[in-house]
């Protein structure tokens, strides 16, 4: 089982450390692997519209009510996000509205935005710039839009409908902007966060503000063929020194949600298997040298989620300072 860890956010809310994700989770999967995550005991779902899901997930959620004994709307912790395309002020209300319809919920506990980054506002999600010479062409940037403008959009959210605000993929001096501007300091940044990418600074920063920190991506991600983490020696040694530890077999799966947490983090892994949902939530704690041991991966650092390299069509903007960035043409606007 879970061992039911929550975290009081800045806004008031409990937020489960165990999450579910719904990234790259692809129509005629999410909704069983939704209604499996549900039916193992995860009670925080991550979502997002450009996941183009969320109707899906909706319909996992409600085969859950009825399936599950005494299951309430108010016992899950339900997270979304608005798109790029949405940032321009005026449709920042129009957009979670739009969200809450394909959902079919009357609110979200916490509602993020999603880049620091503004795309054409309209209906396509990504608008391209015309004659683009890069395969699969290059997202159009506005540049008109600024993440402070966003961010004052959504602080003035009907609390009714979005609980809790939040950021993600921010980096600290994007906090600093936003924060500086209204004085309102988001509850949640939602980060690439794993072994190989630790953010120590960036956590320290959100720490001392008391910014919580979900972490995406935890295992790597297998889209640039790369192994994921889980397939790393040390943290296969965790596991089996874990595992003769605790007397029951634990996965190098546990074995990163367990060290992704630490610091009182959350995590939301994605799966469609349901023996992986399940495993996934049978939680384990690490000793601080199984702590230590897995974090030693950190000399390896890489990010796998930059969109100016990983994304198609390209994100032609830098947004963390990498140097595979630094040819962009763009800058985060604050």
């Amino acid at each position: 089982m879970s061992l039911g860890k929550k975290v009081t956010l800045n806004s008031g809310a409990q937020i489960p450390q165990l999450g579910f994700g719904t990234w790259q989770s692809a129509p005629g999967q999410v909704g069983d692997a939704v209604y499996e995550a549900l039916k193992a005991g995860y009670r925080h779902l991550d979502l997002a519209t450009i996941y183009q899901n969320q109707r899906e997930v909706a319909d996992g959620i409600k085969r859950a009510y009825k399936d599950v004994p005494g299951l309430k709307r108010e016992d899950i912790f339900i997270t979304s996000k608005l798109w790029n395309s949405q940032h321009d002020p005026a449709v920042v209300e129009q957009s979670l509205d739009e969200c809450l319809a394909e959902l079919e919920l009357d609110y979200l506990d916490l509602y993020l935005v999603h880049w620091p980054v503004a795309f054409t506002t309209g209906s396509n999600y990504f608008p391209l710039i015309a004659n683009s010479s890069v395969e699969g062409g290059d997202v159009e940037i506005n540049d008109n839009v600024s993440i402070v403008d966003t961010w004052k959009a959504m602080t003035k959210l009907p609390k009714s409908k979005a609980r809790t605000v939040g950021v993600s993929n921010h980096m600290v001096h994007h906090l600093e902007a936003i924060i500086k501007a209204t004085g309102i300091v988001p509850a949640v940044n939602q980060i690439e966060r794993h072994p190989v990418l630790q953010s120590n600074e960036l956590i320290e920063y959100c720490a001392k503000l008391g910014i919580h920190i979900t972490a995406y991506s935890a295992f790597g991600n297998n889209g640039f063929n790369v192994p994921l983490l889980i397939t790393r020696p040390e943290v296969k040694e965790v596991a089996e020194s874990a595992s003769k530890r605790l007397g029951t077999e634990v996965t190098p799966a546990q074995v990163i949600l367990a060290w992704s947490q630490v610091g009182g983090h959350s995590v939301i892994p994605k799966s469609v298997t349901a023996s992986r949902i399940q495993a996934n939530f049978q939680e384990i704690e690490l000793t601080p040298e199984e702590v230590a041991k897995v974090s030693e991966l950190g000399k390896d650092r890489r990010r796998y989620n930059t969109p100016y390299v990983a994304n198609v069509p390209r994100w032609d903007i830098n947004i963390f300072g990498e140097e595979e960035e630094k040819p962009a043409g763009h800058q985060v606007v604050v």
